[in-house]
Parts: structure tokens; sequence; C-alpha cells
């Protein structure tokens, strides 16, 4: 009905510790990628408020939450977001040149040797199969060495064994960076690998 607020989260309040890995489930529709979202600064919230790092993202108009995601947040999506003009080491190159950082080829290179796409730098994504594709969007996420890393289904539009590959690289570079992992999954074998497991019902938190 016209003008009727639908609401889709409701009397969330969590805590996501440095360096945890969080996995997010619930059924489909049960506001998991909203939550993300809000969390990620994507979407600003109705009510209530996000703090990361102790910066309440509710304080920043569009631009600033926009340099905070860039100096402190990963993305990784089922969809890859890569730019099609683009080979994968200057889709990985891109967000490092944005925040006017240095020597960004070698470290493009560096992060696109550890998802084992050597030999694949200059190739363009519609060259790469759906697993490099993924693979080259991890390595875009972890080059800015982010703080917190967002996963949205990750492994959703890959096989299950390469999917399986994404995930050991995921949960590898997580250790290895020191990153906060947060990733909305539908995955249960997937969710268990993490520290914890957030379930929501109807927009709702519940007891895991």
């Amino acid at each position: 009905m016209a003008g009727t607020e639908l609401e889709i989260l409701k009397g969330i309040t969590l805590e996501i510790k440095s360096g945890e890995s969080v996995a997010i489930i619930g059924a489909s529709g049960s506001g998991k990628s909203t939550l993300l979202g809000l969390l990620a600064g994507l979407d600003e919230a109705s009510g209530g408020s996000v703090t990361i790092n102790g910066t309440d993202l509710g304080t920043l108009d569009e631009d600033g939450r926009a340099r905070f995601r860039g100096e402190h947040i990963g993305f990784v999506f089922q969809s890859f977001q890569l730019l099609p003009a683009l080979t994968a080491l200057e889709n990985v190159m891109l967000p490092l040149e944005l925040q006017g950082q240095s020597e960004v080829t070698q470290k493009a290179e560096h992060y696109l040797k550890r998802v084992e796409l050597d030999a694949r730098m200059g190739h363009y994504p519609l060259q790469l199969s759906g697993g490099e594709q993924q693979r080259v969007a991890l390595a875009r996420a972890f080059a800015s060495r982010p703080a917190i890393l967002f996963a949205d289904e990750p492994t959703g539009n890959l096989d299950s064994r390469t999917g399986d590959r994404i995930i050991d690289l995921v949960f590898e570079l997580n250790r290895e960076e020191g990153t906060t992992l947060v990733l909305v999954t539908h995955d249960s074998a997937l969710a268990d690998r993490c520290d914890r497991r957030l379930r929501l019902d109807g927009g709702a938190l519940v007891k895991e």
C-alpha cells in the first residue's frame, strides 16, 4: 500500500570485535543483505546507529561514507563487481590509485599472486572464469588492507569445488592480515568456519 513503511530490520544490537569472523545466516528475505549494507555504510538506517572503529557512520554524508569505506572496508560480492574495460591487474590497482597510495602496481601484483593469478593479470574479466573473477575481487578487496571485509554470498555463483577454494583463500588472507570478516551465507558449512554465527529471522536476531 502506498505510504506504508516496510520494516526490514528491527531491534538489532550487536558488537563485532576486531579480527573476529562472523557469519550472518537466515532464510531468503530475512534481512541478511540489508544488515550487511547498513554495517558497511552502503545504506543509511532509518533509526539507530552503526559505529566502526569509533566513527558513527550516521554523522557522515554520502561522500564521507565513501571515503570511510575506501580507507577501512573491503567488499566481496557474488556478482564480482569487476570493471569489464580493465584488466585483472588494473581492477586491483584502481581502488589503490583512488586512495592515492604509492607502489600500486607492486601491491596489486602481490595480491594477485596470493590468489594464484600470476598468469592472468593482463586478462579482462570476460576472459576469466567465474572463480578467477572472484579471486580478482578478493585480491582487490585485500589489497587496500581493510580493517573489515564484508562478503555477500561470495561463493553464490561458483561450483562447490571453486567455492571451497575461494573460501579457503578468504580465511587464509583473513588470518594473515588480521582483518575482521563479516559474511552473509546460506552455506552452514561455511558459517561453521567462522568464530560466530548470527541468525536473522524476520528481520530480528535470534540466538544461535
